[in-house]
């Protein structure tokens, strides 16, 4: 497949999903501030969406990073945002939600390496979002799960230069080097096929597949990995693969908090039932919370 033919396919993705963003929303709106802001990356700018809870008390908030889900292809921050809101409510925090680069113009690992140098950026200017530097988590949702575990991958290959105290993994594929159709079947799951072709678009080569910082699964040591929340869909095609990641961060020492959320499909926070969704997302604030208080 040449180049042409991945971005016109790309591009018919996106035509039916465009819009698309959490069809959820939650029973309180959160009472935050939001603004826009273009932060520097090597990549010509980064735009992230910034969230400071209205009661914030402190003008040195710990603050929490956050990818967006879409297949690595497809997707936005706006796809977030209110959830987004809500973390920053809930926990007392600042929410730096990350608009990354998708692929097939940007291929793997431009998205892993942007996201890594935002939290870089946020980690270097504190006084300019009026943050501590020294409580920064990180996280996300389907896609952007993989690129928060990636991210803290990457951030111990460069020797724990960044102080990321906790990691959300939220249903990610967390293994892009095996066959989608010999992953666990359920009606609701992404099909195969378009698993293969989220995947084909991102990496540029077959090898790609095996890279940890691509599929954190193949990481040869999980040893020295910030905490870390792992969620989970029962009936989701990458449940497995993430339970297979919690087990194997536990079996490293790292303490792990994981949680499968029963009869609910890839996606289930931003679609499907409320009380559901919100159940989780009160658990990746409730999370954050309690790391930012004992770091």
């Amino acid at each position: 497949m040449d180049k042409q033919q991945q971005l016109e396919i790309a591009q018919k993705l996106r035509e039916r999903v465009v819009g698309m963003g959490s069809a959820l929303r939650p029973s309180s709106l959160p009472s935050v501030q939001r603004e826009e802001r273009i932060i520097p990356s090597s990549y010509g700018g980064t735009r992230v969406l910034i969230y400071k809870p209205d009661n914030a008390l402190s003008s040195s908030l710990p603050v929490y990073v956050n990818m967006h889900g879409g297949g690595f292809i497809f997707g936005n921050a706006e796809m977030d945002d209110v959830w987004c809101g809500v973390i920053a409510d809930r926990t007392g925090c600042a929410v730096v939600n990350v608009d990354y680069r998708l692929a097939p113009e940007h291929k793997f690992p431009i998205a892993v390496h942007e996201c890594y140098e935002v939290v870089k950026w946020v980690h270097e200017h504190p006084e300019q979002l009026s943050i501590n530097p020294e409580k920064i988590a990180v996280g996300g949702h389907s896609a952007g799960g993989n690129m928060a575990a990636a991210v803290c991958l990457l951030n111990r290959q460069r020797g724990n230069e960044l102080p990321i105290v906790y990691q959300i993994i939220d249903y990610a594929p967390l293994d892009l080097d095996t066959d989608p159709a010999l992953k666990p079947k359920f009606e609701e799951a992404i099909p195969a096929e378009i698993s293969r072709t989220f995947n084909s678009l991102y990496l540029e080569t077959l090898e790609d597949a095996r890279n940890p910082l691509a599929s954190p699964i193949f990481a040869e040591s999980l040893h020295g990995l910030p905490e870390a929340l792992v969620i989970t869909a029962e009936r989701d095609s990458l449940a497995a693969e993430g339970g297979k990641y919690a087990e194997g961060l536990k079996q490293a020492g790292v303490k792990v908090t994981y949680k499968q959320y029963k009869g609910v499909p890839h996606g289930f926070t931003h679609f499907g039932d409320l009380a559901v969704a919100e159940e989780a997302w009160h658990l990746m604030s409730d999370k954050l919370r309690e790391a930012f208080a004992t770091s």
